[in-house]
């Protein structure tokens, strides 16, 4: 960062900060300036009973309210509740739920957190109202898509009793929604909110509204709720990466017919043993990668040993522009003819409206053509070792392309639910039938442009894992005329999911006051029929180059970015190249341009384009499940015991379709599990509680990891091979044991210390298994593809531990009474074996690594401040390093793919102007964070040498109002 920049970073944040503490004395002066007099004990406790029970309002009744669901509960849970979503500045459940202990979110670009998980593991089942959801074609809610502003209660459960689901091996997370019967009377409320996201560079609407009433009737009690949420975003993220590590012949000692620091392919037919056969000189994917000691030679056949030297093959920009809309509403009616019963309709309606044009430059930093008369002379090593830092090239390949996806989502759940009080109080009986549907819809057109530069000056790492690079002219990335209309690439995709429900849950109570030891049975039984289609049109390759220049295209076709990087490090900040909504607006015009191809592709030009589905699903589950609830005193204080099991049977019948080839073919995996679970309770006190479970968990595979048929990407990149990924039918349930003991120490209405050590031992964990075979095709331009299919062939254990507390002091004096402080720490330790295998697939040895998505620390805490008038919370989150994903084995880097420690600072202000009416400010992201990678794998690699990606996240602010009546 520049000497500028840094200066304007930090006047930037002195203003914001000045803003908060500005808005925090408002508050706390607010008592005096508007003449408010507090409400005697007598009138507040009037207001208390009248107010409504379940939308609690301020931080410490939320507190309290969550508090007290986590210390009765048998399983060990977490909650956050009504106000207390509301005062986080959170988008969407994801982010609410960073707050909760052991929960950690990933993926914080398109301006906010997408993904998350629950002790490491990512995932956790999604119910709505208690009922199972999901997305389209997928096994879960799509959680992102959830608008916090929707939300009554969030419970993370952690452990499982057998009344609830038993997939799943993070946990299960329960999305509570306002019913009618929630609320005394009448009650309006509204909350609007404008938010200005600092990359884009726009303010964007949030607003939801909720009306509720209830009547009392000869016919008994009626009640009506609707609740609906809108919210739009738009964002920019902006990303430059260093690419990945190959190989190149020394500059001052290459083997015979290669050039100086000519790219070494994995064979080469200058490259054979005695025999005359073809030599693999070096293979990619190597966990650790090749070694990178100054010095390290590869085998060259009959041409004998040689040093080389490594160094990435290009450098690339993405700069993305997207839009998002959120709607969403949910409809409920309530009607209980007496006491004994109560019926219950309601409609969910979730909707997801995306766009994003992604303004992507990239260019090749490997060109071993024009070197000069001192190749040896144009680069740098990294101290000690063979891999390049800095490097000049000449004649360099790169390309621009304007990538546009449209999609939207669109999800319905109805439902029917009735729950009755039998036999004089002894049995609870509720039915429930559902039925949901979901459909996902996708649309995806990109052109390239391309040229060959003069020169390339870059810094792979130039500081903090941001590299540089420059071209001699850079006013030519600017200019449409040097530039080549280049590929075009086109394709559609629709997921669909449909499911009908049904349940019946009845708890009978044995005791009937009599102080027994026998307290409750419960048992019930679910049937669930579920479908599921996923489908893709695409064109058969990527249509060629139209060889004319960009400039003959209209203006309109261009796009011209500006301010790119925000200054982070020295890339190039503009460029110009196709125009993704024009691609869009006009697509039936931008493939007719390339009519010559089209014929010959059998392509018609036409938006009305046949999606033929991957795979069309029908899965019937049964489940049924019998639980007893005792409680027995030990030392004169309660212990309760929960003991329970839930068999579960799945038939699925699955028709693939060969999407090069056109074949069909059929699957029908079942499985059958039967899930113990053992819950122990023990009220140690009046104020501490002990907590045992064990039980037993599992994963089923996706619909799509069961479809073998591939899904190939042509050789993109030059490295002599696509890739391709695919499914296995014959993948099986991945199950779990869990262990779990926590201690809580509630010593206040709104104050606890607690506890928690756990493990998972998991087997049947599926992993990628990767070869390299030959598919003949007329479609893409190789035949050879290295190819990856899921198996379960990893077993892993992790377990941890989890602190947490929540501490509101009484009676400190003046202006500090209110503050308090929410917080917690989790530890992970995760061990998983991983197969190593050949270039045929074949499993020849094993590598323990961490599991994917696990820091080994994380924490958040929280300094909250409350009194009549204001409610503020600066929140911070921190999560350490983790393996995030690993890399397509293409290569010559180290195999896995980290994030480097990931960390936000946020404020929440709330300010209440009168009884019903506040106002809130905003702010995510204070310290404005990038997001990083790099490569490593066990003690080979990490951020110094080999960067990878960096992702700038930004910073967004909000304003808004909340009435309430």
């Amino acid at each position: 960062m520049n000497v500028n920049q840094g200066q304007s970073e930090h006047s930037r944040l002195k203003r914001l900060l000045k803003l908060s503490c500005g808005v925090l004395a408002l508050g706390l002066a607010m008592p005096s300036a508007y003449g408010f007099q507090q409400a005697d004990e007598g009138e507040a406790a009037e207001q208390q009973e009248t107010r409504d029970v379940i939308v609690v309002t301020g931080i410490r009744a939320s507190v309290t309210q969550a508090l007290d669901l986590k210390r009765t509960s048998t399983e060990i849970v977490d909650s956050i509740v009504a106000e207390d979503i509301a005062e986080f500045p959170d988008n969407n459940v994801i982010e609410a739920l960073q707050r909760v202990a052991g929960v950690q979110i990933t993926d914080r670009g398109a301006g906010e957190g997408s993904a998350l998980t629950i002790r490491g593991l990512p995932d956790a089942t999604t119910t709505f109202n208690g009922r199972n959801v999901f997305t389209a074609s997928g096994a879960a809610l799509s959680l992102a898509d959830v608008p916090a502003n929707l939300v009554q209660r969030l419970d993370v459960y952690k452990t499982r009793s057998a009344d609830q689901f038993a997939a799943g091996l993070a946990g299960q997370i329960d999305i509570r929604t306002r019913r009618p019967f929630d609320f005394e009377d009448f009650s309006l409320s509204a909350v609007a909110r404008a938010t200005y996201n600092e990359q884009s560079d726009r303010i964007d609407p949030n607003f939801s509204a909720l009306i509720a009433n209830r009547w009392e009737t000869s016919a008994g009690e009626f009640g009506l709720m609707a609740n609906v949420s809108y919210s739009e975003t738009h964002y920019r993220d902006m990303g430059a990466s260093a690419g990945a590590i190959i190989p190149f012949a020394t500059a001052d000692n290459p083997p015979p017919g290669f050039a100086p620091l000519e790219r070494i392919f994995p064979t080469d037919a200058r490259v054979v043993d005695a025999n005359g056969e073809q030599v693999e000189i070096w293979q990619p994917g190597l966990d650790r990668g090749l070694p990178d000691a100054a010095g390290s030679t590869l085998n060259f056949g009959t041409l004998g040993d040689y040093e080389y030297v490594l160094a990435r093959d290009a450098l690339f920009a993405g700069d993305l522009y997207g839009e998002r809309e959120r709607p969403a509403f949910n409809i409920a009616a309530q009607w209980s003819p007496n006491a004994n019963a109560v019926y219950t309709a309601e409609y969910l309606y979730q909707g997801f409206r995306s766009q994003t044009f992604n303004s992507l430059h990239f260019t090749f930093a490997d060109w071993w053509g024009s070197l000069g008369a001192d190749p040896g002379s144009t680069f740098e090593t990294y101290e000690g070792t063979n891999v390049i830092s800095s490097r000049t090239v000449r004649d360099v390949f790169g390309f621009q392309s304007g990538d546009f996806t449209d999609s939207q989502t669109d999800s319905h759940v109805f439902a029917l639910n009735g729950d009755w009080t039998l036999f004089d109080d002894a049995l609870n009986l509720v039915g429930d039938l559902s039925y949901q549907t979901s459909e996902f819809e996708t649309a995806f057109i990109a052109m390239r442009t391309s040229r060959v530069a003069p020169e390339l000056t870059v810094d792979f790492n130039s500081g903090n894992g941001m590299p540089d690079w420059g071209f001699t002219d850079e006013s030519l990335l600017l200019d449409p005329s040097v530039w080549t209309v280049g590929e075009l690439f086109d394709n559609r995709g629709r997921n669909t999911g449909d499911a009908i429900t049904f349940s019946l849950d009845g708890d009978y109570d044995l005791d009937r006051g009599r102080g027994g030891f026998l307290q409750t049975f419960s048992a019930g039984l679910r049937w669930d029929r579920r479908g599921a289609t996923e489908g893709i049109w695409e064109q058969p390759q990527s249509v060629g180059a139209l060889g004319q220049p960009f400039s003959n295209l209209p203006e309109a076709a261009y796009h011209v970015n500006k301010g790119f990087n925000d200054g982070r490090s020295d890339v190039p900040t503009s460029w110009v190249l196709p125009n993704g909504y024009w691609l869009a607006d006009n697509a039936d015009q931008v493939r007719s341009l390339y009519a010559a191809a089209l014929p010959a592709l059998d392509i018609e030009l036409s938006d009305e384009i046949e999606i033929v589905d991957d795979f069309d699903v029908e899965e019937t589950t049964m489940s049924v499940y019998a639980m007893l609830d005792m409680q027995f005193q030990l030392a004169e204080r309660p212990l309760d015991v929960r003991l329970g099991g839930r068999y579960t049977s799945v038939e699925t019948d699955i028709a693939f379709t060969d999407r090069i080839t056109g074949d069909s073919s059929d699957a029908s995996p079942s499985s059958e599990k039967f899930l113990p679970s053992v819950l122990l309770r023990y009220e140690m006190t009046d104020d501490i509680v002990l907590r045992f479970n064990y039980g037993e968990t599992l994963r089923r595979p996706a619909f799509a990891a069961l479809n073998p048929n591939f899904s190939l990407t042509e050789d993109l990149t030059n490295v002599g091979y696509g890739n391709g990924d695919g499914g296995n039918p014959d993948l099986d349930v991945t199950t779990s044991k869990n262990y779990d003991f926590s201690a809580e120490w509630y010593f206040g209405d709104d104050d606890a210390f607690y506890v928690t050590v756990f493990r998972r031992e998991v087997d049947g964990l599926v992993v990628p298994l990767n070869r390299r075979i030959t598919i003949p095709n007329d479609r893409y331009n190789t035949d050879l593809f290295v190819v990856s299919q899921p198996v379960n062939a990893s077993d892993g254990v992790l377990e941890g531990a989890e602190i947490g507390l929540t501490y509101f002091p009484d009676n400190l004096p003046g202006l500090l009474d209110g503050f308090g402080v929410l917080g917690s720490v989790t530890f992970l330790d995760s061990e998983q074996n991983i197969p190593l295998t050949n270039s045929a697939g074949e499993i020849v040895g094993e590598e323990n690594t961490s599991f994917f998505g696990v820091s080994d620390f994380s924490y958040n805490a929280t300094l909250a401040y409350e009194n009549e008038w204001l409610g503020a919370r600066l929140s911070y989150v921190y999560r350490e390093d983790f393996l995030n994903a690993n890399e397509e084995r293409n290569f010559a880097n180290p195999i896995g793919i980290w994030r480097r420690p990931e960390k936000s600072l946020d404020l929440a202000v709330n300010l209440n102007l009168r009884d019903n009416v506040s106002v809130t400010f905003d702010a995510v992201n204070i310290t404005d964070e990038v997001q990083q990678e790099y490569y490593a794998f066990g003690d080979a690699g990490g951020p110094d040498i080999y960067n990878f990606r960096n992702l700038i996240l930004g910073r967004t602010f909000t304003v808004g109002v909340k009435y309430d009546f």
